[in-house]
């Protein structure tokens, strides 16, 4: 059952282990599973979240930013106020690059482009969001075509600004909803994958206090074989 089908006040846990890709004194670099909320829903039944697991072994952690419920992929997180102060400026600045990968559907005509259409909370239907040329806010994607195959292609993603479900609305503005997309696929789409085919795969920053760089990838955990010949390297 698609995450949207479930009472508004259950969410589906995943039990898989959240990988510590990089850890120090200021913040870890996390590879968080499929499933797993951020942080902690507002239900009781919702607490269990990457920042409650994290926080039994890491006391003191906090979220500097999200991934959805069913996006998969890398996060960085602040072990101190500090760092937390400090990574959320670089945020706000967009020093932080994440790079996604997609599987859409249908076939994708260009090889490169952009997609910038200005995005907005959808009040009536929450937690949606919906275009808005009036009062939306400024929000950019950059594509790059990975590969073709049948009637699906796959996709790297830059999201230069961070608008809650910016990628997912991209994508379906543009006639490509990404496959198992509860909120924004077409049906033939939702049902063409058991899960969201989005995994945020690539993360650069510059550490809070040295300044130096730090960067991570998570491979794909999910196989593409049978949507997409080639997988990115």
């Amino acid at each position: 059952m698609p995450a949207a089908e479930l009472p508004p006040y259950l969410v589906p846990h995943s039990q898989d282990v959240i990988r510590v890709l990089y850890e120090d004194d200021l913040l870890l670099i996390v590879d968080k599973p499929h499933l797993l909320l951020s942080v902690p829903g507002r239900h009781p039944l919702n607490k269990d979240s990457l920042i409650g697991r994290l926080a039994s072994r890491f006391p003191g952690v906090a979220a500097v930013h999200r991934l959805d419920l069913d996006t998969s992929g890398l996060l960085v997180v602040p072990k101190t106020r500090e760092a937390l102060s400090i990574l959320g400026r670089h945020f706000q600045e967009r020093q932080v690059k994440k790079v996604y990968y997609a599987l859409v559907w249908g076939t994708v005509e260009h090889n490169e482009g952009q997609i910038d259409f200005p995005l907005i909370a959808d009040w009536e239907n929450r937690p949606r969001q919906k275009v808005c040329t009036k009062t939306g806010k400024p929000s950019l994607t950059q594509y790059e075509v990975i590969d073709r195959g049948g009637e699906t292609t796959l996709l790297k993603l830059i999201p230069v600004t961070g608008r809650s479900h910016q990628l997912r609305l991209h994508l379906r503005e543009i006639g490509h909803p990404i496959l198992g997309c509860d909120m924004y696929a077409h049906e033939a789409a939702l049902y063409a994958s058991p899960r969201l085919l989005l995994h945020a795969s690539a993360l650069q920053l510059c550490h809070p206090t040295t300044g130096s760089s730090l960067s991570a990838f998570s491979p794909i955990p999910f196989d593409i074989a049978g949507w997409s010949g080639q997988r990115p390297g």
